[in-house]
């Protein structure tokens, strides 16, 4: 059996019965993970374990752990530093950012790896230009650039630990005011203005390596009529033409407002994958899941077959043994500075 190009989620904290039929359709190939789905570390094992008994091979299980505000598993979990820390760290003293970026990588994909989870939508390549407020902190800083750099040890880290990073949100969310879960954000800007910018950190990331892009539900109206991640425009001339990217693509999700007007759910998946996305995520919207499981055709794109597999998670480490190893402390240690003056974030040392 293969991988499915749609990405799911769950209700709660252990699988359904109707949900282990739903799995088990030919069309899914992953699952995501929210915060409804955690209650423990014991837990979430179990949980990972039952949906990756359910196929061969087993399905992704994906989950946003960016750190900061977009943390689903707490609990048990190092509190990672919002993105922006690392950026105020870097403007004092870029080598030290690198090592926590870095340390934030590593700790971030080595305890998800030690429950089994494939990997995380991270890491975020938006700008900080103090627009977005979704974005917010969520971007590691203002220069393109320094995006870049602090977003490739990042992804070092993660590759350490057994994972590999999913950059978003291409071509660059950080430019609109609205949120695109509940609005369709437009970006007015000139094409070259998001190229010179926007776009440089994506480009640099592709140039080390990153597995996996996620485009962002914004209308950029100089370039196309359609959001980024339903336009072959972005995706397959710009993205996968001029950027030369070979990996994976994945949607947002498509119950997003946004995506709303692309049409129903399945003209939604179909619009997507038809543009370049190699998996479709489809989230808190069970009917929109039936009907796209419905509705979608069943041909299998090899090529996406080849870039989806290499998400599966590596280096698999039991989670009392990494907690009490010294590689774990080294790395808490590292970035215990950038999380003294953050409410809420402690340790669970």
């Amino acid at each position: 059996m293969s991988l499915g190009p749609v990405m799911i989620d769950l209700a709660g904290t252990s699988l359904r019965v109707e949900e282990r039929e739903m799995l088990s359709h030919p069309q899914v190939g992953g699952v995501i993970l929210f915060t409804r789905n955690f209650s423990s570390v014991a837990q979430l094992k179990d949980l990972v374990r039952s949906i990756h008994e359910l196929v061969e091979p087993h399905l992704l299980i994906a989950v946003d752990q960016e750190g900061g505000r977009v943390q689903r598993f707490r609990e048990g979990f190092t509190r990672l530093p919002p993105a922006g820390k690392l950026g105020e760290v870097f403007d004092r003293n870029p080598k030290q950012a690198r090592i926590m970026a870095q340390a934030c990588g590593w700790l971030m994909a080595k305890e998800l790896r030690s429950v089994g989870v494939d990997f995380s939508f991270a890491p975020v390549l938006d700008l900080g230009h103090g627009i977005s407020g979704v974005i917010g902190d969520r971007a590691y800083h203002r220069r393109p650039e320094a995006v870049a750099d602090l977003a490739h040890y990042v992804m070092i880290g993660m590759r350490r630990a057994g994972m590999e990073a999913v950059a978003k949100h291409f071509p660059g969310h950080g430019s609109v005011r609205e949120d695109s879960h509940v609005a369709v954000p437009v970006d007015e800007r000139a094409l070259d203005d998001i190229l010179s910018e926007d776009v440089l950190p994506f480009e640099r990331m592709i140039h080390y390596g990153v597995a996996g892009i996620m485009p962002a539900h914004v209308i950029y109206s100089e370039a196309d009529t359609q959001a980024a991640g339903f336009s072959s425009f972005w995706l397959h001339n710009m993205l996968r033409n001029h950027l030369g990217f070979q990996g994976a693509i994945f949607s947002d999700d498509l119950s997003m407002e946004a995506a709303h007007v692309v049409g129903d759910f399945p003209q939604r998946a179909k619009t997507a994958l038809d543009a370049g996305c190699d998996m479709v995520l489809v989230c808190n919207h069970p009917e929109g899941v039936a009907q796209v499981l419905d509705l979608l055709p069943e041909d299998k794109n090899i090529v996406s077959q080849v870039r989806l597999v290499r998400f599966h998670g590596r280096k698999v480490v039991d989670y009392e043994r990494l907690r009490r190893s010294d590689s774990w402390r080294r790395a808490v240690n590292s970035i215990r500075p950038l999380l003294g003056d953050v409410q809420g974030y402690e340790l669970n040392l």
